[in-house]
Parts: structure tokens; C-alpha cells; sequence
């Protein structure tokens, strides 16, 4: 197997990478999968509160995946969430003026108190607020995205394994196709005698059994039946079609939608053959060739 060219190797549209990162007090988990497609389908799940994050990976993964559905994943979690204090001055206005009161009133019942100290007010309820630490989520938005290159990398090697494997698939099946189609051939240039001595019976028994049967017609729709059993065209056809699919896997990239198209004709020319062989070895044949097409349009159905 040959070294993939990231440029123009065949992509499969399954593919898998996970990556991990982390910025005190956060850690973050990416996962980003594939599998095949129509067109390109991109589902992020991705947290909201971090502003911005999904509008900055979006072309980030659209640049790097042309067809296939698409799912990006991030869980970020807050290991140790610092919590702050903060005083609520208005709480603590009301409880020190309510404290004056109470001291002025005292004295004017000739009671001392003891003096109020800060610990007492601040251990009153309502004086100190808790709240978990606000961050700025710039930073972290920049931390996370900057782990994108390493795991789109990492799925694109993963898809350009399996697009490798897919090509030297579909080359074999190539190969395969191209022999069968050879052996058709033969095949027919072999039965072509049988073909035209099965013309002449059959024009000797139409002449015999019709009075005033018009020569020319009956050559004429003797000529019709010779085409329509003649399969040179739909051999010449799988022959071209073979050179193309060949072609366009060398030229590899996003060429999925071109390979399907293409068997679609392979598959045309394989039925129109067997409609025509009129021969068991040439049905056969036509029959071997459905099925392998079947089989490399599955394999097909995974090029991106």
C-alpha cells in the first residue's frame, strides 16, 4: 500500500478523533465522528456560555470535511470553582444603624453594652455575599479552539486509512470487472457464427411459412434482431467506464459523487447485457458482473 497523499487520496466518510486539554481550572474533552452522507450535515454540540465558540469552529471543520454527517462534541468541566465574598452594603447599613438604635436606647435606660465588633456584624445574616467566580470566557474560547488543528489532523489521518483501504478496494473490483468484462468478449465474438446461422433458420422459416411475405421487411426486422443480440456497444461501454473509474480514483479528493454516478452506468450496461446474451456463458457472465458492481457501489457510498 502506498504512502496517502493528504491532496489527492481517497477520503472515507467514517472516521474518529478524540482530543484533551486543559487551562487551571478547566479541563476539556474534544470528539469529533463521522459517517457517510449525501452531502456534508455538521451538528456542534458545543457549551453556549462560552460566546462564540460554535460561530469560530464552524468553518473550521467545513474547510476540512466537504460531504459526510458530521458530529463535533466539547465537555469542559470547572475542577475547583473559587468562590468569593463580597459585602452587601446595603444589608450591612441597616443592621448598623439598627445597631445605633439599639446602643442610644440603652443608654438612655442607663445600660452600657458592650462594643459591637466587625466579626459580630460580618457574622450577621445577610452581611457577606458567596458568589462563584466569574470568568472571562475569551481566554478559554482561545485555549479550546486551539486544540482544533491537532484533532481535525487526527480525524483526517483516520479517514485518509480508511479511504487507502477504499482504494485499493475499488481498484481490485476494477480489475475484476475489466476481466469479466474481457471474457464477454470473447465470449461474444465466440457466438457470433451461432448468431448468424440462427439468423438464417429463422429467415428460411419465415420465407417457407408466409405467402407474399415482403423480402425487404423481413430483412429489415431480421437486421433488428441482429442488433439487439449484437453486445459490442455495452462491452465497449464497461470498458470506458472501467478507464474513468480508474482515473478518478488516481485523481482521488471528494469524488464520491462522481464514482456513484459512474455505477450507475456500470450497473446499465451490465443489465442491458444480460437482456442481450441469448447465451448461457454470456448470462452468466452479465449476472457475475451485477453482483460485483453491487458490491463496489456499497464501498462507493464510503468515498467522501
Amino acid at each position: 500500500m502506498t504512502k496517502a497523499d493528504p491532496q489527492t487520496d481517497l477520503r472515507s466518510m467514517t472516521g474518529f478523533a478524540a482530543q484533551t486539554g486543559a487551562m487551571d481550572p478547566f479541563r476539556w474533552a474534544w470528539e469529533v465522528r463521522s459517517v457517510n452522507g449525501k452531502g456534508l450535515d455538521l451538528r456542534l454540540r458545543v457549551p453556549d456560555w462560552i460566546d462564540g465558540l460554535e460561530a469560530a469552529l464552524r468553518p473550521l471543520v467545513a474547510a476540512r470535511v466537504q460531504r459526510g454527517n458530521v458530529t463535533v462534541g466539547l465537555r469542559v468541566n470547572r475542577e475547583d470553582a473559587v468562590a468569593k465574598l463580597a459585602v452587601n452594603a446595603i444589608q450591612m447599613k441597616a443592621v448598623v444603624h439598627a445597631l445605633l438604635e439599639i446602643e442610644a436606647e440603652a443608654m438612655d435606660q442607663g445600660l452600657s453594652l458592650a462594643p459591637s465588633r466587625a466579626s459580630d456584624i460580618a457574622a450577621m445574616r445577610g452581611i457577606m455575599e458567596q458568589s462563584a467566580a466569574q470568568d472571562d470566557p475569551a481566554p478559554l474560547r482561545a485555549a479550546v479552539l486551539a486544540d482544533v488543528p491537532a484533532l481535525l489532523d487526527a480525524f483526517d489521518a483516520m479517514r485518509l486509512a480508511e479511504g487507502a483501504a477504499l482504494r485499493d478496494v475499488l481498484r481490485n473490483q476494477l480489475d475484476q470487472i475489466e476481466a469479466l468484462t474481457a471474457e464477454a468478449a470473447t465470449v461474444a465474438e465466440a457466438r457470433k457464427a451461432d448468431v448468424a446461422e440462427a439468423l438464417k433458420r429463422n429467415l428460411a422459416r419465415v420465407l417457407d411459412n408466409t405467402d407474399g411475405a415482403d423480402p425487404d421487411r423481413v430483412a429489415q426486422e431480421l437486421a433488428l434482431l441482429a442488433v439487439k443480440a449484437d453486445v459490442t456497444e455495452e462491452i465497449d461501454r464497461l470498458t470506458a467506464h472501467v478507464t474513468a473509474a480508474r482515473d478518478l480514483i488516481a485523481q482521488g479528493r471528494a469524488i464520491g459523487r462522481k464514482l456513484d454516478f459512474l455505477m450507475q452506468e456500470f450497473n446499465r450496461e451490465a443489465n442491458t447485457l444480460c437482456s442481450k446474451a441469448q447465451n448461457a456463458e454470456l448470462t452468466r457472465i452479465g449476472l457475475a458482473l451485477k453482483v460485483l458492481i453491487d458490491q463496489m457501489r456499497e464501498q462507493v457510498q464510503n468515498v467522501e
